[in-house]
């Protein structure tokens, strides 16, 4: 898939969703965009790592997370940008990211997918003899 750069307004984004059909995401790529939207104005890699472990109990590896983030910015889902110096950490800006149109219908069609999925299970399905 072709990198797509985001505007402010998102037209070029929606544009593209509608000619790309569906949007597939790995099972670290989905969690990873679900907590940049949670981190929203905060959503840097550590903190990224931090909540992964903190909502998942799993750890993840912090080049796992930049290689996510990294993927994810070139399917057009996220978007980054430099942070203000912050003065805690010596005058160092973070590396910000925000989700995009692209990664919300991404989102929105990886839980209709599964709801739809989950929907079509038959009750006996899940019935053992003991």
């Amino acid at each position: 898939m072709a990198k797509v750069n985001f505007n402010e307004k998102g037209s070029l984004l929606l544009a593209k969703v509608m000619n790309m059909g569906r949007l597939h995401l790995g099972e670290f790529e989905e969690i990873v965009l679900l907590i940049v939207a949670i981190l929203h104005e905060e959503a840097y890699a550590v903190a990224i790592k931090s909540e992964i472990a903190n909502q998942t109990e799993r750890k993840a590896n912090i080049s796992a997370v930049h290689k996510a983030l990294y993927r994810l910015e070139e399917k057009g889902m996220l978007q980054s940008f430099l942070s203000d110096p912050v003065a805690k950490r010596g005058g160092k800006r973070r590396r910000l990211f925000r989700i995009t149109p692209i990664g919300k219908k991404a989102l929105d069609e990886s839980k209709a997918l599964r709801a739809n999925l989950h929907n079509q299970i038959p009750a006996k399905a899940f019935q053992w003899s003991q």
